[in-house]
């Protein structure tokens, strides 16, 4: 059996532009410019023949496929963004920015089990992510499938694919709408296009 998923995630929001936490709790529709890139994703990619699309239980990832009309759309608790705790709907202050830091870095050196107060862990991430992933792969008949998702769940999820340690999650960039490639031969898992924005092209030049 083999697949090949289009993950991208999500257009712009208010909060992605005002620097506010977002995270599995916060359900912030897109903003005018994210809409203007789930057009310009959609534009790019519509002649792809989509067998399904997946997204998480989060508007602004509904919003960001609603341009792919007539597609069976399911929504996947495991595809939801980290739970970023007390920090989540709050500015990034420069306190709070250094308490990201902190966090990450301890996610670098391997301390996956580390979280904000209330918040997710990166293994809690990969556990959910880890049964959304064998409901995808139980769908032999969706050979060419997009998954809508956020920006740190995206690189867990990426971590997943391709078995790479979870702590490198930050080798992968992303950006809103920014889409990975992957095909699945059966057995494995490879990257085939990596962040790839060319669809937004336009709207970075205007």
């Amino acid at each position: 059996m083999e697949k090949t998923l289009y993950i991208i995630r999500h257009g712009q929001t208010d909060f992605n532009l005002k620097g506010i936490v977002q995270g599995r709790g916060i359900d912030s529709p897109l903003n005018e410019i994210g809409k203007k890139q789930a057009e310009a994703f959609y534009s790019h990619y519509r002649n792809v023949g989509f067998d399904k699309i997946y997204t998480s239980t989060l508007v602004r990832t509904h919003q960001t496929v609603a341009p792919f009309v007539g597609i069976p759309t399911e929504q996947l608790a495991g595809l939801d963004e980290i739970g970023w705790g007390i920090y989540e709907g709050k500015e990034q202050t420069p306190d709070i920015m250094e308490g990201f830091v902190e966090l990450t870095e301890c996610w670098r050196t391997g301390e996956l089990d580390r979280a904000v107060e209330g918040g997710e862990t990166p293994n809690q991430l990969a556990a959910r992510q880890r049964k959304a992933l064998d409901h995808i792969l139980s769908r032999p008949e969706e050979k060419t499938v997009l998954v809508c998702m956020h920006g740190r769940a995206m690189r867990v999820f990426l971590c997943l694919l391709i078995g790479q340690d979870i702590a490198a999650m930050d080798e992968f960039p992303h950006t809103n709408t920014a889409l990975y490639k992957v095909h699945y031969n059966g057995e494995a898992f490879s990257i085939m296009d990596a962040y790839n924005i060319e669809h937004l092209t336009d709207m970075l030049t205007e």
